[in-house]
């Protein structure tokens, strides 16, 4: 099977039918001698983990506006740059981002290293994000594999062992397939394929450039693959969060703890999350009422289920610290805590 399988079919039909992304030098581009920026490719690719394209565009465009360089990003501020990120969730990423690019900026002059092991070394890049920046920034013939190479490879190969018991295989097929030619045109062109052509329902068969070798597509099992094991029922977790304003319009938030959920976001003060409503103590002594309905937010190991609690405070009532109304943006929280502001302002 390996030996009917090559890069030039696919390379063919990448050339005409590659996605236009604001990080990606186009094939045409490319072959006139244009070299994509290590940091782009960086970039997106750390924003781009867990997350769709579609959400990361306006994000991406973002970072870049206001840190079009490694060491403009490196010498930002913690909490710009978390507040930029809000909204985009996996908060380690952006603090692993900021650790990573200081230490482009202290230990490698402010230049990324093209090879995959001293790029592994770097805060927050892994293998598969070492494989994506060698590769497409500096066409090192790496094997680059996410979610849509696995399942070009399923179905390529007919390979039905569920993930992720199958990683280890689907690796393997996709190293034997990575040329020594434009590997940085090939790995983008098989996420493409994945994510257009051979996407997780009804992929689109006869439209695909290997068509005629696909094992899965001959067998009928296409639409079946990858395979995977049954995900485990997320448990549910309760809390409580409480929003106080002072008749001036300031508000009372706090810096969350830099490890853990959330790390280093500003958010509401509350309980802990548990799996039974947790006793919760107000931040300051006030009138609290509860507002109608509940806030719920998923994360990617539970469901969270928040009731919110309200108060309105005189501005002499307290010597908490207060985030100014003018200072206060709710764009810069992360999701969860923009729907209690939201369930908290309907109540006041």
């Amino acid at each position: 099977m390996h030996d009917l399988v090559n890069s030039t079919e696919l390379l063919k039909w990448y050339d005409g039918h590659a996605r236009e992304l604001p990080w990606r030098v186009s094939p045409s581009a490319r072959a006139a001698g244009l070299l994509p920026d290590p940091y782009r490719i960086w970039l997106s690719e750390i924003m781009l983990q867990q997350t769709t394209v579609a959400a990361v565009k306006a994000y991406f465009l973002k970072f870049t506006a206001l840190w079009p360089t490694v060491v403009d990003l490196a010498a930002a501020e913690d909490a710009d740059v978390m507040a930029a990120w809000a909204g985009l969730g996996y908060y380690a990423r952006a603090r692993n981002l900021l650790k990573c690019a200081r230490v482009i900026v202290a230990e490698h002059g402010g230049t990324f290293p093209a090879d995959r092991a001293a790029l592994q070394n770097l805060p927050g890049i892994g293998p598969y994000t070492s494989a994506a920046i060698a590769a497409i920034a500096f066409d090192h013939a790496e094997t680059v594999v996410d979610g849509n190479v696995e399942r070009v490879m399923a179905r390529l190969f007919d390979l039905h062992a569920p993930l992720p018991k199958s990683k280890g295989a689907l690796t393997a097929c996709a190293a034997s397939l990575t040329p020594q030619a434009r590997p940085g045109d090939y790995a983008q062109a098989v996420m493409d394929l994945g994510a257009t052509i051979c996407t997780p329902k009804s992929p689109r068969c006869s439209l695909c450039p290997w068509h005629d070798i696909c094992a899965a597509r001959k067998a009928g099992t296409a639409a079946e693959l990858p395979k995977k094991l049954p995900k485990l029922k997320k448990p549910t977790r309760f809390g409580t969060a409480y929003v106080a304003r002072r008749n001036d319009g300031a508000v009372l938030l706090e810096k969350r703890p830099e490890r853990g959920l959330l790390g280093g976001m500003l958010g509401w003060p509350g309980s802990e999350w548990r799996e039974t409503l947790p006793e919760a103590i107000p931040p300051i002594s006030a009138d609290w009422v509860e507002a109608p309905g509940e806030v719920r937010h998923t994360f990617t190991h539970f469901h969270l289920r928040l009731r919110v609690m309200v108060a309105k405070v005189d501005s002499l009532q307290t010597n908490q610290k207060f985030t100014a109304a003018e200072d206060f943006r709710p764009a810069d929280l992360p999701t969860v805590m923009r729907k209690i502001w939201s369930t908290a302002a309907a109540e006041t």
